[in-house]
Protein backbone atom coordinates (compact mmCIF):
# COMPACT_ATOMS: atom_id res chain seq x y z
CA UNK A 1 0.00 0.00 0.00
CA UNK A 2 1.00 3.36 -0.24
CA UNK A 3 0.35 4.76 2.69
CA UNK A 4 1.53 2.19 5.26
CA UNK A 5 -1.80 0.63 7.66
CA UNK A 6 0.97 0.90 10.94
CA UNK A 7 1.17 4.58 12.18
CA UNK A 8 4.19 6.12 11.25
CA UNK A 9 4.48 7.49 15.15
CA UNK A 10 4.07 3.39 16.59
CA UNK A 11 7.61 3.23 15.00
CA UNK A 12 8.72 6.27 16.76
CA UNK A 13 7.30 4.94 19.69
CA UNK A 14 9.38 2.04 19.02
CA UNK A 15 12.98 3.38 18.82
CA UNK A 16 12.07 5.69 21.33
CA UNK A 17 11.90 2.61 23.54
CA UNK A 18 15.35 0.58 22.06
CA UNK A 19 16.85 3.83 23.19
CA UNK A 20 15.40 2.98 26.49
CA UNK A 21 16.90 -0.49 26.33
CA UNK A 22 19.98 1.07 25.33
CA UNK A 23 20.31 3.11 28.54
CA UNK A 24 19.93 6.65 26.20
CA UNK A 25 17.07 9.10 26.48
CA UNK A 26 14.25 8.62 24.12
CA UNK A 27 14.37 11.93 22.48
CA UNK A 28 17.29 11.32 20.60
CA UNK A 29 14.60 9.55 18.18
CA UNK A 30 13.54 12.97 16.21
CA UNK A 31 10.13 13.54 16.60
CA UNK A 32 9.11 11.77 19.63
CA UNK A 33 7.24 14.24 21.72
CA UNK A 34 5.76 12.32 23.71
CA UNK A 35 6.11 11.38 27.96
CA UNK A 36 9.28 8.74 28.88
CA UNK A 37 6.75 6.41 30.66
CA UNK A 38 5.28 5.68 27.36
CA UNK A 39 8.33 4.86 25.95
CA UNK A 40 9.15 2.60 29.05
CA UNK A 41 6.03 0.69 28.47
CA UNK A 42 6.38 0.09 24.85
CA UNK A 43 10.06 -1.78 26.05
CA UNK A 44 8.31 -5.01 24.85
CA UNK A 45 8.51 -4.11 21.94
CA UNK A 46 12.31 -4.87 21.15
CA UNK A 47 12.66 -7.50 24.01
CA UNK A 48 9.16 -10.02 23.16
CA UNK A 49 7.39 -8.58 19.94
CA UNK A 50 6.87 -5.41 17.25
CA UNK A 51 3.48 -5.60 18.02
CA UNK A 52 3.21 -5.82 21.51
CA UNK A 53 2.58 -1.93 22.23
CA UNK A 54 -0.72 -2.56 19.76
CA UNK A 55 -2.12 -5.22 22.17
CA UNK A 56 -2.06 -2.38 24.74
CA UNK A 57 -3.38 -0.55 22.78
CA UNK A 58 -5.95 -2.49 21.98
CA UNK A 59 -6.59 -3.59 25.48
CA UNK A 60 -6.89 -0.19 26.65
CA UNK A 61 -9.63 0.52 24.15
CA UNK A 62 -11.51 -2.49 25.48
CA UNK A 63 -10.88 -0.80 29.06
CA UNK A 64 -12.51 2.61 28.06
CA UNK A 65 -15.76 0.33 26.46
CA UNK A 66 -15.38 -1.16 30.31
CA UNK A 67 -15.83 2.63 31.78
CA UNK A 68 -17.83 3.43 29.55
CA UNK A 69 -20.60 0.92 30.69
CA UNK A 70 -19.86 1.87 34.67
CA UNK A 71 -20.46 5.04 34.20
CA UNK A 72 -23.68 5.06 32.74
CA UNK A 73 -25.03 2.50 34.80
CA UNK A 74 -23.50 4.61 37.75
CA UNK A 75 -26.04 7.06 36.22
CA UNK A 76 -28.65 5.13 36.14
CA UNK A 77 -28.88 4.21 32.95
CA UNK A 78 -31.14 1.05 32.00
CA UNK A 79 -28.22 -1.84 31.62
CA UNK A 80 -29.58 -2.25 28.30
CA UNK A 81 -29.24 1.18 27.32
CA UNK A 82 -25.48 1.52 28.71
CA UNK A 83 -24.36 -1.91 26.56
CA UNK A 84 -25.73 -0.28 23.57
CA UNK A 85 -23.50 3.09 24.05
CA UNK A 86 -20.57 0.93 25.06
CA UNK A 87 -20.96 -1.00 21.91
CA UNK A 88 -20.69 2.54 20.27
CA UNK A 89 -16.92 3.08 21.42
CA UNK A 90 -16.29 -0.80 20.97
CA UNK A 91 -17.25 -1.54 17.49
CA UNK A 92 -16.31 1.91 16.27
CA UNK A 93 -13.87 1.28 13.17
CA UNK A 94 -12.08 5.00 13.97
CA UNK A 95 -11.07 3.67 17.35
CA UNK A 96 -10.35 0.21 16.29
CA UNK A 97 -8.24 1.22 13.42
CA UNK A 98 -6.25 4.01 15.13
CA UNK A 99 -5.37 1.57 17.62
CA UNK A 100 -4.56 -1.30 15.69
CA UNK A 101 -2.51 1.17 13.17
CA UNK A 102 -0.39 1.79 16.67
CA UNK A 103 -1.63 5.37 18.13
CA UNK A 104 -1.15 5.83 21.68
CA UNK A 105 -4.72 7.61 21.66
CA UNK A 106 -6.61 4.82 23.39
CA UNK A 107 -4.33 5.17 26.65
CA UNK A 108 -6.09 8.42 27.27
CA UNK A 109 -9.72 7.61 26.51
CA UNK A 110 -8.94 4.80 29.24
CA UNK A 111 -7.58 7.57 31.47
CA UNK A 112 -10.18 10.26 30.90
CA UNK A 113 -12.92 7.71 31.40
CA UNK A 114 -11.32 6.21 34.33
CA UNK A 115 -11.35 9.91 36.02
CA UNK A 116 -14.75 10.39 35.22
CA UNK A 117 -15.86 7.24 37.08
CA UNK A 118 -13.90 8.25 39.87
CA UNK A 119 -15.23 11.84 40.03
CA UNK A 120 -18.73 9.98 40.22
CA UNK A 121 -18.51 7.48 42.72
CA UNK A 122 -16.89 10.11 44.98
CA UNK A 123 -13.15 9.08 44.63
CA UNK A 124 -11.51 12.41 45.35
CA UNK A 125 -8.05 11.49 45.56
CA UNK A 126 -8.46 9.07 42.82
CA UNK A 127 -9.94 11.45 40.40
CA UNK A 128 -7.19 13.80 41.81
CA UNK A 129 -4.19 11.02 40.43
CA UNK A 130 -6.10 10.11 37.35
CA UNK A 131 -6.44 13.41 36.33
CA UNK A 132 -2.49 14.32 37.36
CA UNK A 133 -1.54 11.55 35.09
CA UNK A 134 -3.90 12.07 31.94
CA UNK A 135 -2.42 15.42 31.65
CA UNK A 136 1.06 14.83 31.99
CA UNK A 137 0.56 12.23 29.51
CA UNK A 138 -0.58 14.55 27.25
CA UNK A 139 -2.21 18.15 28.22
CA UNK A 140 -5.86 18.45 26.87
CA UNK A 141 -7.41 17.20 29.80
CA UNK A 142 -6.08 19.99 31.78
CA UNK A 143 -9.44 21.21 30.53
CA UNK A 144 -11.16 19.01 32.83
CA UNK A 145 -9.60 20.42 35.63
CA UNK A 146 -11.99 23.85 35.85
CA UNK A 147 -15.73 21.72 35.93
CA UNK A 148 -14.04 18.62 38.16
CA UNK A 149 -13.21 21.55 41.12
CA UNK A 150 -16.78 22.80 40.74
CA UNK A 151 -18.78 20.17 41.10
CA UNK A 152 -16.50 18.27 43.69
CA UNK A 153 -17.71 19.56 47.54
CA UNK A 154 -21.04 21.23 45.26
CA UNK A 155 -24.69 20.78 45.35
CA UNK A 156 -24.45 19.69 42.34
CA UNK A 157 -26.24 22.53 40.95
CA UNK A 158 -24.60 24.73 38.29
CA UNK A 159 -24.49 28.25 39.00
CA UNK A 160 -26.81 28.51 35.79
CA UNK A 161 -29.43 26.59 37.04
CA UNK A 162 -30.04 28.53 40.33
CA UNK A 163 -33.08 30.74 40.35
CA UNK A 164 -32.53 34.10 41.55
CA UNK A 165 -35.33 34.63 44.24
CA UNK A 166 -36.56 37.91 46.60
CA UNK A 167 -32.88 38.73 48.25
CA UNK A 168 -30.89 35.85 46.92
CA UNK A 169 -27.00 36.49 46.88
CA UNK A 170 -26.20 38.44 43.52
CA UNK A 171 -24.53 36.52 40.72
CA UNK A 172 -20.92 38.35 41.90
CA UNK A 173 -21.48 36.17 45.10
CA UNK A 174 -22.94 33.36 43.34
CA UNK A 175 -19.96 33.45 41.36
CA UNK A 176 -17.90 33.81 44.03
CA UNK A 177 -19.02 30.53 46.13
CA UNK A 178 -18.64 28.62 42.87
CA UNK A 179 -14.39 29.18 43.42
CA UNK A 180 -14.23 29.33 46.57
CA UNK A 181 -12.14 26.54 48.22
CA UNK A 182 -13.66 23.68 50.41
CA UNK A 183 -11.92 20.53 51.85
CA UNK A 184 -12.81 18.26 48.93
CA UNK A 185 -11.39 21.08 46.29
CA UNK A 186 -8.27 21.73 48.11
CA UNK A 187 -7.87 17.66 47.98
CA UNK A 188 -7.86 17.71 44.67
CA UNK A 189 -5.99 20.40 43.78
CA UNK A 190 -3.15 19.18 46.04
CA UNK A 191 -3.17 15.65 45.31
CA UNK A 192 -3.07 16.20 41.23
CA UNK A 193 -0.61 18.69 42.05
CA UNK A 194 1.04 16.91 43.85
CA UNK A 195 1.42 13.87 41.34
CA UNK A 196 1.73 16.20 38.63
CA UNK A 197 5.04 17.41 39.89
CA UNK A 198 6.45 14.45 40.86
CA UNK A 199 5.56 12.71 37.56
CA UNK A 200 6.90 15.76 35.39
CA UNK A 201 10.03 16.29 38.53
CA UNK A 202 10.97 12.70 37.87
CA UNK A 203 10.71 12.77 34.32
CA UNK A 204 12.80 16.08 34.41
CA UNK A 205 15.32 14.75 36.74
CA UNK A 206 16.00 11.38 34.21
CA UNK A 207 16.23 13.79 31.08
CA UNK A 208 16.43 17.29 31.47
CA UNK A 209 15.03 20.19 29.09
CA UNK A 210 14.64 17.99 26.35
CA UNK A 211 11.45 16.44 28.04
CA UNK A 212 9.91 19.47 29.16
CA UNK A 213 10.81 20.75 25.58
CA UNK A 214 9.41 17.68 23.52
CA UNK A 215 6.75 16.59 25.86
CA UNK A 216 4.96 20.45 26.58
CA UNK A 217 6.88 23.10 25.69
CA UNK A 218 6.45 21.96 21.80
CA UNK A 219 2.90 21.66 22.10
CA UNK A 220 2.14 25.25 23.04
CA UNK A 221 4.18 26.65 20.17
CA UNK A 222 3.52 24.45 18.05
CA UNK A 223 2.48 25.25 13.89
CA UNK A 224 1.34 22.31 11.87
CA UNK A 225 1.23 24.50 8.65
CA UNK A 226 0.69 20.97 5.99
CA UNK A 227 -1.43 19.03 6.99
CA UNK A 228 -4.64 19.86 9.73
CA UNK A 229 -8.20 20.44 9.92
CA UNK A 230 -7.60 23.91 12.12
CA UNK A 231 -9.33 26.99 10.83
CA UNK A 232 -6.20 28.99 11.51
CA UNK A 233 -3.97 26.54 9.30
CA UNK A 234 -3.33 28.95 6.59
CA UNK A 235 -3.06 32.08 8.58
CA UNK A 236 -0.24 30.21 10.44
CA UNK A 237 1.14 28.95 7.17
CA UNK A 238 1.47 32.20 5.73
CA UNK A 239 3.59 33.72 9.09
CA UNK A 240 5.30 30.92 9.32
CA UNK A 241 8.51 32.79 8.81
CA UNK A 242 7.33 36.35 10.07
CA UNK A 243 8.27 37.88 13.70
CA UNK A 244 4.95 38.01 14.89
CA UNK A 245 3.66 33.87 14.36
CA UNK A 246 4.48 32.81 17.79
CA UNK A 247 1.97 35.86 19.11
CA UNK A 248 0.02 34.68 16.47
CA UNK A 249 0.01 30.74 17.72
CA UNK A 250 -0.63 32.62 21.52
CA UNK A 251 -3.61 34.56 20.24
CA UNK A 252 -5.62 31.23 18.92
CA UNK A 253 -5.49 29.98 22.35
CA UNK A 254 -8.14 32.83 23.83
CA UNK A 255 -11.23 31.45 21.77
CA UNK A 256 -10.75 28.11 24.02
CA UNK A 257 -10.15 29.70 26.94
CA UNK A 258 -12.80 32.14 27.11
CA UNK A 259 -15.46 29.25 25.85
CA UNK A 260 -13.87 26.50 28.00
CA UNK A 261 -14.55 28.92 31.19
CA UNK A 262 -18.01 29.58 29.83
CA UNK A 263 -18.61 25.74 29.56
CA UNK A 264 -17.46 25.08 32.79
CA UNK A 265 -19.45 27.05 34.49
CA UNK A 266 -22.41 26.29 32.83
CA UNK A 267 -22.70 22.45 32.75
CA UNK A 268 -20.22 21.50 35.47
CA UNK A 269 -23.03 19.65 37.63
CA UNK A 270 -23.03 17.42 34.55
CA UNK A 271 -19.85 16.54 34.61
CA UNK A 272 -19.96 14.03 31.31
CA UNK A 273 -21.67 16.30 29.06
CA UNK A 274 -19.34 19.42 30.21
CA UNK A 275 -16.22 17.19 29.44
CA UNK A 276 -17.48 16.73 26.05
CA UNK A 277 -17.91 19.97 25.07
CA UNK A 278 -14.91 21.16 26.40
CA UNK A 279 -13.19 18.69 24.63
CA UNK A 280 -15.16 19.44 21.62
CA UNK A 281 -14.27 22.93 21.94
CA UNK A 282 -10.52 22.53 22.29
CA UNK A 283 -10.49 20.58 19.69
CA UNK A 284 -12.17 22.45 16.67
CA UNK A 285 -10.40 25.72 18.15
CA UNK A 286 -7.31 24.05 18.24
CA UNK A 287 -4.35 25.61 16.08
CA UNK A 288 -3.55 22.49 14.98
CA UNK A 289 -6.01 19.58 14.41
CA UNK A 290 -5.39 16.05 13.38
CA UNK A 291 -7.82 12.96 12.97
CA UNK A 292 -6.48 11.37 16.12
CA UNK A 293 -7.87 14.22 18.08
CA UNK A 294 -11.25 13.52 17.20
CA UNK A 295 -10.73 10.43 19.55
CA UNK A 296 -10.87 12.81 22.43
CA UNK A 297 -14.39 13.83 22.00
CA UNK A 298 -15.52 10.39 20.37
CA UNK A 299 -14.78 8.35 23.71
CA UNK A 300 -17.03 10.75 25.60
CA UNK A 301 -20.20 10.97 22.85
CA UNK A 302 -21.23 7.28 24.20
CA UNK A 303 -21.87 8.84 27.67
CA UNK A 304 -23.68 11.70 26.23
CA UNK A 305 -26.37 9.43 23.91
CA UNK A 306 -28.82 9.17 26.52
CA UNK A 307 -29.15 12.50 27.87
CA UNK A 308 -30.09 13.78 23.95
CA UNK A 309 -33.48 14.22 23.35
CA UNK A 310 -32.43 13.62 19.35
CA UNK A 311 -34.41 11.53 16.79
CA UNK A 312 -32.41 8.44 15.62
CA UNK A 313 -32.54 10.52 11.72
CA UNK A 314 -31.08 13.51 12.99
CA UNK A 315 -28.25 11.95 14.40
CA UNK A 316 -27.46 9.98 11.09
CA UNK A 317 -27.64 13.46 9.22
CA UNK A 318 -25.24 15.08 11.10
CA UNK A 319 -23.09 11.96 11.20
CA UNK A 320 -23.13 12.22 7.47
CA UNK A 321 -22.13 15.42 7.99
CA UNK A 322 -19.25 15.07 9.93
CA UNK A 323 -17.92 12.45 7.48
CA UNK A 324 -18.78 14.38 4.72
CA UNK A 325 -16.45 17.33 6.12
CA UNK A 326 -13.30 15.36 6.89
CA UNK A 327 -13.81 13.65 2.86
CA UNK A 328 -13.78 16.88 1.58
CA UNK A 329 -10.35 18.08 3.60
CA UNK A 330 -9.01 14.66 3.06
CA UNK A 331 -9.55 14.35 -0.77
CA UNK A 332 -7.76 17.84 -0.90
CA UNK A 333 -4.72 16.89 1.90
CA UNK A 334 -4.46 13.81 -0.77
CA UNK A 335 -3.37 16.16 -3.68
CA UNK A 336 -0.95 17.74 -2.16
CA UNK A 337 0.67 14.77 -0.15
CA UNK A 338 0.66 12.34 -2.86
CA UNK A 339 0.39 14.09 -6.47
CA UNK A 340 2.23 17.23 -4.74
CA UNK A 341 -0.36 19.69 -6.23
CA UNK A 342 -1.04 23.32 -4.71
CA UNK A 343 -4.21 22.55 -2.76
CA UNK A 344 -3.14 24.94 0.50
CA UNK A 345 -6.52 27.00 -0.34
CA UNK A 346 -8.65 24.39 -1.25
CA UNK A 347 -7.65 22.46 2.36
CA UNK A 348 -8.12 25.90 3.96
CA UNK A 349 -11.18 25.94 2.55
CA UNK A 350 -12.29 22.15 3.40
CA UNK A 351 -10.87 22.90 7.01
CA UNK A 352 -13.56 26.29 7.31
CA UNK A 353 -16.52 23.92 6.08
CA UNK A 354 -15.50 21.54 8.68
CA UNK A 355 -14.83 24.04 10.53
CA UNK A 356 -19.00 25.62 10.44
CA UNK A 357 -20.32 21.51 10.48
CA UNK A 358 -18.49 21.15 13.66
CA UNK A 359 -19.99 24.11 15.20
CA UNK A 360 -23.48 22.86 13.70
CA UNK A 361 -23.25 19.96 15.31
CA UNK A 362 -22.56 21.00 18.88
CA UNK A 363 -25.23 22.79 18.59
CA UNK A 364 -28.00 20.78 17.76
CA UNK A 365 -26.32 18.47 20.33
CA UNK A 366 -26.65 21.30 22.96
CA UNK A 367 -30.35 22.05 21.63
CA UNK A 368 -31.36 18.15 22.16
CA UNK A 369 -29.37 18.42 25.60
CA UNK A 370 -31.45 21.25 27.18
CA UNK A 371 -35.03 19.74 25.57
CA UNK A 372 -34.06 16.49 27.59
CA UNK A 373 -33.64 19.06 30.32
CA UNK A 374 -37.04 20.56 29.95
CA UNK A 375 -38.84 17.94 29.64
CA UNK A 376 -37.14 15.98 32.83
CA UNK A 377 -37.95 19.54 34.89
CA UNK A 378 -41.47 19.52 33.62
CA UNK A 379 -42.01 15.90 34.74
CA UNK A 380 -40.81 17.37 38.35
CA UNK A 381 -42.65 19.90 38.43
CA UNK A 382 -46.02 17.87 37.54
CA UNK A 383 -44.94 15.43 40.63
CA UNK A 384 -44.08 18.38 43.10
CA UNK A 385 -47.64 19.54 42.22
CA UNK A 386 -49.25 16.33 42.43
CA UNK A 387 -47.58 16.15 45.75
CA UNK A 388 -48.99 19.50 47.41
CA UNK A 389 -52.31 18.53 45.55
CA UNK A 390 -52.59 15.00 47.57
Amino acid sequence: MVVKYSDVDYWVFTDAARYITQGESPYRRATYRYTPLLAWLLTPNIHLTPVFGKLIFIICDVLAGYFIYKILTLRKTSDKTAVVCSLLWLFNPLPMTVSSRGNAESIMAMLVLGTLYAVLKKRTVMCAILLAISVHVKIYPATYALPLYFLVGSSGKSLARRPIRGHQRSIVGRTFDLFWPNAERLCLVVVAASVFVVLTGAMYYCYGWDFLQETYLYHVTRRDVRHNFSPYFYMLYLTAESSYSFVLGLLAFIPQLVLLIAVSIQYYADITFCCFVNTFLFVTFNKVCTSQYFLWYLCLLPLIVPQLKMKIADAVELTIMWFLGQGAWLLCAYYLEFEGRNTFIAIWMAGLLFFAINIYILHRIIDAKREQMSDIEGVKGQDDSSDKIS
